[in-house]
């Protein structure tokens, strides 16, 4: 009975060590990592990137099962304008606005997530989205890839109501005389996180 009490105690240990041994802290990689946005009008379209300001994964047997990041809402760019128009430097200045990202107040967003499950090819991965102080959950499918070394998050292109934000700027939800001088309150975003050890 003791030799039996003794191995399973040894196992359990061994187990322990084994699962402290396979979680892996990864830091997120500033340069290399960017969100990718896009908004419509009926007119058109324009889109660019905003830069991760920080952030870090945890992977455990392949899997991230923990994380967040911080955005950098300062570091928006507009990429459907040339840089050297001024329409582009006035459309990136309103975006910063208060009736946009309010990047004055709220210079950072936060993505934390909550789980990941494992899909056929991909994951599906759910978080908490704060934009301008306000959180609500959303989710993707993402390609997870990992070397033991370094992690990437790379996600399918998904939507988000920004109006639930607050993010006004012509917004239907919150306007009802604009006719066809709306912009959708559909925003597409799509992920790219890579993080080293």
């Amino acid at each position: 009975m003791k030799k039996i009490i003794k191995n399973t105690i040894y196992g359990l240990m061994l187990f322990s060590t084994i699962a402290v041994w396979s979680q892996d802290q990864f830091i997120a990689d500033t340069e290399a990592s960017k969100i990718n946005w896009k908004g419509f009008k009926p007119t058109g379209e324009h889109f660019g990137i905003v830069k991760v300001k920080s952030g870090s994964f945890t992977v455990e047997n392949k899997m991230i099962t923990a994380g967040d990041f911080e955005i950098d809402m300062n570091s928006i760019v507009v990429l459907d304008i040339p840089s050297d128009e001024s329409s582009n430097a006035k459309l990136t200045k309103h975006l910063k606005n208060d009736d946009f990202f309010g990047v004055k107040k709220h210079p950072v967003a936060i993505f934390k997530l909550t789980s990941t499950e494992a899909k056929t090819e991909k994951f599906l991965v759910k978080g908490d989205l704060t934009i301008k102080g306000i959180t609500h959950p959303v989710s993707f499918l993402a390609e997870v890839s990992t070397d033991g070394e370094s992690v990437l998050l790379k996600s399918e292109k998904f939507e988000i109501d920004r109006s639930k934000w607050n993010i006004k700027y012509k917004s239907q939800s919150f306007f009802s005389d604009l006719g066809d001088k709306f912009i959708s309150d559909d925003m597409e975003l799509s992920v790219e996180v890579h993080a080293v050890k």
